[in-house]
C-alpha cells in the first residue's frame, strides 16, 4: 500500500504542475477565447484513503483556486445570501452535523417548512446531478438554486441576488481577485459556492483503513460481518457502491406510500411515469452522522432505515425491482448498522464559520 501511496502522491504532484501550467495558458489567452483569465494556481485537494481522485468531478470552466475556495466560504455562511438576512447555505447544512440540519424537513425564509430532508453537502465534489430529485444538473447550479427559492432564500431572481452582493464593497474585491472581474454575476456566485463545497471531503474512514490498509483492527468484527451482509444477503452495494457508496441514480424504494400526501420525485424533472417516486441514492459515507433519513426524513436511526430495507419497502406500482424482503437476523441488521457507522471519516472537519464578513 505504501507504494500506492507513493505513486498516488508523484500523480497528484505532477497533475498539479500540469494545471498550474494550464492556468498560466488561460491568463494569456483568456481575453481572446471568452474564458475568464486570472492569475492563480489551480488548488488541488488531497484525496483521502478510499476515494478515487479520478472520480473527483471539477468543471473545466471552474477550476478550483484558493480565491475560489475563500470566497465560496463567505457566501455560504453569509446571511446576507436571504432577502431578509436570516439564512444561509449553512442554516442547512450545520459543520457539526456534518452539513446537514438535523431536521426531518428543512426550514428557510420566514420559517417556512419545505418537504424534504437537507443532504449532507459533504462530497458533492464526486457526483454530478445534485437535490433528491437530481434537478440541478451541477453543483454550480444547485449552489444558486436555493436562493430564488421562495422557500429557502427567498430573493425574487438572480438579479435581486446580484443585486444584494453589489451593495457589499467587500465583496466586489473578492469576486475580482476570484474572478478577474469587477462585474458580478449569478454564474460566478454558483462557482463560488461549488468550489467551496468541493472542499467538504470525507474518507480515510476505519473501513477504509480495513478495506484498503488490510488494518484488521480499524473495524469490530460486527462491522466485518457487516460488510460481508451489504455485499451479499443485504443487496446494499446494489445501489450503495464505488467510491462515494452510491450509484448517482434514482429509485423508488418505497417511501411515501401509506396514504400520505406523495412526493413524486424525479418524475417532477423527467416526466417520465417509471421516475414516479424515485430518488437519488445518498452516499453512505458520514450517515451515522447525517440523521435523520430517506427524502422526507420520515427514519430517527439507522436501525430504522435497515429494517424499512429488511422488510421489502411498501409496494407500489413503480417500486424498484432491487427492493425485495432480505428476511435479516436480529443480529445481522445490527452488523449492517455496524459497518455503516464504520464509514464516518475525516477531511471536512476543519470547517469554521467565518468570525466576520466583507462589508
Amino acid at each position: 500500500m505504501g507504494v500506492n501511496l507513493m505513486a498516488r502522491q508523484c500523480i497528484r504532484s505532477t497533475k498539479a504542475q500540469l494545471l498550474g501550467i494550464f492556468g498560466v495558458i488561460l491568463f494569456l489567452i483568456g481575453g481572446a477565447v471568452g474564458v475568464e483569465a486570472v492569475s492563480q494556481e489551480t488548488y488541488e485537494p488531497e484525496i483521502p484513503l478510499g476515494l478515487d481522485e479520478d472520480a473527483f468531478k471539477v468543471p473545466e470552466n471552474n477550476p478550483m483556486t484558493k480565491e475560489k475556495i475563500e470566497l465560496g466560504l463567505l457566501l455560504f455562511f453569509d446571511k446576507r445570501m436571504s432577502e431578509n438576512n436570516t439564512i444561509s447555505c449553512s442554516t442547512c447544512h450545520i459543520p457539526t452535523l456534518a452539513f446537514t440540519d438535523g431536521q426531518p424537513v428543512s426550514a428557510g425564509i420566514h420559517r417556512q417548512q419545505g418537504g424534504r430532508s437537507a443532504p449532507t453537502a459533504i462530497n458533492r465534489g464526486f457526483s454530478v446531478v445534485q437535490f433528491w430529485d437530481g434537478r440541478a444538473p451541477t453543483l454550480e447550479d444547485q449552489s444558486v438554486g436555493p436562493l430564488t427559492n421562495p422557500i429557502e432564500h427567498g430573493f425574487k431572481d438572480n438579479d435581486a441576488v446580484v443585486a444584494r452582493i453589489n451593495k457589499i464593497e467587500g465583496y466586489k474585491k473578492l469576486f475580482n481577485d476570484a474572478f478577474g472581474s469587477s462585474a458580478i454575476t449569478i454564474q460566478q456566485v454558483g462557482k463560488a459556492i461549488a468550489t467551496f463545497q468541493r472542499t467538504l471531503i470525507s474518507g480515510n474512514s476505519p473501513f477504509d483503513k480495513f478495506d484498503y490498509d488490510g488494518d484488521e483492527k480499524a473495524i469490530s468484527d460486527s462491522a466485518k460481518r457487516g460488510k460481508k451482509l451489504f455485499f451479499d444477503k443485504a443487496r446494499c452495494n446494489l445501489c450503495h457502491f464505488g467510491t462515494n457508496f452510491s450509484d448517482e441514480k434514482f429509485h423508488n424504494v418505497g417511501i411515501g406510500w401509506g396514504g400520505e400526501g406523495l412526493d413524486v420525485g424525479r418524475y417532477n424533472v423527467t416526466k417520465d411515469k417509471k421516475d414516479i417516486g424515485a430518488f437519488k441514492t445518498p452516499t453512505l459515507r458520514e450517515i451515522s452522522r447525517t440523521a435523520p433519513y430517506m427524502h422526507d426524513g420520515r427514519f430517527a436511526t439507522l436501525e430504522e432505515v435497515v429494517e424499512h430495507y429488511n422488510g421489502g419497502g411498501i409496494k407500489n406500482p413503480f417500486l424498484d425491482n432491487q427492493i425485495i424482503p432480505l428476511k435479516l437476523t436480529e443480529s445481522e441488521k445490527g452488523d449492517i448498522v455496524e459497518m455503516l457507522r464504520s464509514l464516518n471519516g475525516e477531511g471536512w472537519q476543519h470547517v469554521k464559520a467565518p468570525t466576520s464578513f466583507p462589508q
